[in-house]
């Protein structure tokens, strides 16, 4: 009985890819189930396969109670006295749980159909968590399948343990599919469901890409060359960023094969999809000119605290750097992570033709000088006055055509420029009337009352209802907790807060 029963188990296990103690453990709920219709669904029955023995052993479990008036005690099914459960078991003690043994039941046809649907019901839960766990660490991962149907462009593929789905938006342009169809795709999501697993493929997600490379190019595979980043547009470019672990290595030949042997078996599997292969580097403005491949950069001017990067083309290399309906500099930008904004070099010499005009104009009229002078300082690079003022002096005086003494009085005339817009500004805020009588009070400042005016305390009651706390958060260190206390005293005693006898009204 035993060996028929673990070759039962077995086979079933196999056929359906579970393990053969998940077959085992199905048998005995069923058997549990047939129990408790025969014996009574209130016992606490359990059911166990011995292998030894090669059967089913039934127990009825008991919890052993001190007597029959003990608050939980159910009954002689539920419960066992003490002394009754001694006798069974010496070492038996109030709330164990005594086990004893039943007669094995024979099945009838209900109960023997009865715990046939426990049984496959079982095998079932288990066989869906075993193909649900088992795509579900496949998340990820390429996978082959065949096209059982589609319905409305969406294609139902069967993986042979489980069936999968590509919907319409995961699939390629122009890509069409029959029955019968072999299809490689992406898995990209697994989904419980009570149907059972349910596996979403997708041919559109940039991350196949890297997946394909894995399957053409070893040295990928062995992690010699890392794919450091990945961007797509499905159906059309997708551009990726290699970089090799090894100096010897090279990381887009590598990828590319010999005569394009490598990258061509990607671009088949991908109906034909452009593949640009570019060399990573930490060095973003490197990175970004390798990313806008087959284009050639003239220049580049980094905006790191922006993350952008301005970049510089000849004409005949405009149409060629932003690509068809913007889509070479858009997977730029999506590979390398950098907003990127390309002109010409025609444009951007207008531009800086245009600052370096206004920057010359500026000088000749913050500073006093003649164009010449405010030109070589706009070619020298300043940009602000500040610069200017506080400029080394032999750094200023080093510049074609100026002298220490020409230095000293551009600082000079910097530093008074800087100092007058500063006076404009101080001049320019709002000033707040102070209260006549709070400007006479003694021990308060000009410079304090109009410290306090501007805080909003405009009267002798404004400042005499204050706090010694908030008297030197308004005034800060000028005062100390004891004359900021006095302060308040006299301003009370000035606004007429006491009598003649000095008692607060």
């Amino acid at each position: 009985m035993s060996v028929e029963i673990v070759q039962i188990a077995e086979q079933l296990a196999r056929e359906r890819g579970i393990k053969r103690e998940v077959v085992i453990e199905a048998m005995e709920t069923a058997i549990q189930t047939a129990s408790r219709k025969k014996y009574g669904a209130h016992k606490n029955i359990q059911v166990k396969f011995e292998y030894k023995t090669g059967g089913f052993v039934i127990d009825q479990l008991r919890e052993v109670v001190a007597s029959d008036e003990d608050e939980i005690y159910e009954g002689e099914d539920t419960h066992i006295l003490l002394d009754a459960a001694l006798r069974l078991n010496p070492a038996a003690k109030v709330g164990d749980l005594i086990a004893e043994r039943l007669p094995p039941i024979e099945f009838g046809r209900i109960a023997a159909q009865t715990a046939k649907q426990v049984i496959v019901q079982k095998v079932r839960e288990a066989e869906r968590n075993s193909v649900y766990m088992e795509y579900f660490d496949r998340q990820g991962q390429l996978i082959n399948g065949l096209v059982k149907r589609v319905e409305r462009n969406n294609v139902h593929v069967d993986l042979g343990r489980a069936a999968a789905f590509l919907p319409h938006e995961q699939q390629l342009p122009r890509e069409h599919y029959r029955p019968g169809d072999r299809i490689r795709a992406y898995i990209y999501e697994v989904r419980d469901s009570p149907r059972g697993p349910q596996v979403i493929l997708s041919r559109t997600d940039p991350r196949m890409v890297p997946r394909l490379f894995e399957m053409e190019v070893p040295e990928i595979y062995d992690g010699i060359v890392e794919i450091k980043a990945v961007a797509r547009d499905p159906g059309f470019r997708s551009k990726i960023a290699v970089y090799s672990n090894d100096s010897h290595v090279d990381p887009v030949g590598a990828c590319v094969g010999v005569r394009g042997s490598r990258v061509q078996g990607v671009v088949t599997e991908l109906q034909g999809e452009r593949i640009d292969i570019i060399e990573w580097s930490s060095d973003p403005a490197v990175f970004v000119c390798n990313a806008l491949a087959p284009a050639e950069v003239a220049k580049v001017v980094v905006d790191e605290e922006d993350k952008a990067i301005k970049v510089i083309v000849g004409t005949d290399q405009l149409s060629l750097a932003i690509g068809r309906r913007g889509q070479n500099v858009r997977l730029a930008s999506e590979l390398t992570g950098w907003r990127i904004d390309i002109v010409t070099e025609q444009a951007d010499q207008a531009v800086r033709e245009q600052e370096f005009e206004g920057l010359t104009k500026n000088f000749m009229q913050w500073l006093d000088i003649d164009q010449d002078v405010a030109s070589a300082l706009a070619q020298e690079g300043f940009t602000a006055m500040e610069e200017i003022a506080y400029v080394p002096l032999e750094e200023l005086a080093g510049i074609d055509g100026f002298d220490e003494e020409i230095a000293h009085e551009l600082r000079n005339r910097a530093r008074n420029h800087l100092m007058t817009l500063a006076m404009e500004k101080e001049s320019a805020k709002p000033t707040v009337p102070v209260d006549a009588k709070l400007a006479q009070l003694s021990g308060l400042s000009q410079e304090m009352a109009e410290q306090l005016s501007a805080k909003g305390v405009l009267s002798l009651d404004d400042l005499a209802d204050l706090s010694t706390d908030e008297v030197l958060e308004f005034l800060g260190d000028s005062l100390t907790q004891e004359t900021a206390g006095a302060l308040i005293l006299a301003a009370r005693q000035a606004a007429g807060w006491f009598d003649e006898v000095g008692k607060k009204r």
